[in-house]
């Protein structure tokens, strides 16, 4: 598959659906996650050419492919768009944009990395996903949930509270206040737990092919 078609899988899979029907059909690993997994790409890529990639990114998207970089290695792959790493961490994906999407939750910053877990998201609760945050996305087919935001602690509080509010732990107001307040912790320096790991075990077999539909015909 080739990048660009890679990329547009990505942006896919980012698009919230608007109907969920659970089912209990296996998840298969896509070609994209199979060649992250077995590093192809441009991981063996020289320091000084994926510096020179990043030359026109703006600060918050170096600073966190930086980050990624120090902490889980070399990207799958990259070009002068974005940066990929495969299953990394609790990820099972990572992909750092080279542009910015400006979000003013819980204060100003800008999004540029996006993180997926496989999670299987009830029907009933994408509104209130929905409501919660609009950088966390569901996709039905694949079974993935993501968060994108500018730091890895970022989008496991996002994920972290989208799970208390999918499995009813709080409501959507209480989550929002909760991530500011892990939030200000963070820049206080004091412990924040919900930004420092996953505290629910993503799970195999959450994809969700859906069925067929009759088309009235005998």
């Amino acid at each position: 598959m080739s990048l660009r078609a890679r990329v547009a899988a990505i942006g896919a899979a980012s698009i919230m659906s608007l109907a969920f029907v659970p089912s209990g059909h296996a998840q298969q690993p896509g070609a994209m996650d199979k060649g992250m997994k077995m590093g192809m790409g441009h991981g063996k890529m020289m320091p000084a050419k994926q510096e020179a990639m990043m030359h026109s990114w703006p600060k918050a998207s170096q600073d966190a492919a930086h980050a990624m970089m120090t902490k889980y290695g070399a990207p799958a792959e990259m070009n002068e768009k974005m940066a990929m790493w495969g299953a990394t961490g609790p990820w099972k994906r990572t992909v750092v944009y080279g542009y910015e999407v400006a979000h003013d939750f819980p204060a100003h910053h800008t999004d540029v990395m996006q993180q997926w877990v496989n999670y299987r998201v009830p029907a009933e609760k994408l509104n209130e996903l929905g409501m919660f945050d609009g950088s966390v996305s569901v996709e039905r087919t694949n079974g993935e949930m993501s968060a994108r935001c500018d730091k890895e602690g970022a989008n496991l509080l996002a994920l972290n509270l989208a799970d208390e509010i999918i499995t009813g732990k709080r409501t959507v107001a209480d989550a929002r206040k909760m991530y500011g307040e892990q939030i200000m912790a963070v820049k206080a320096g004091k412990p924040a737990p919900y930004t420092e790991r996953l505290m629910f075990a993503p799970k195999d077999g959450t994809a969700d092919p859906d069925h067929p539909v009759s088309m009235g015909m005998n």
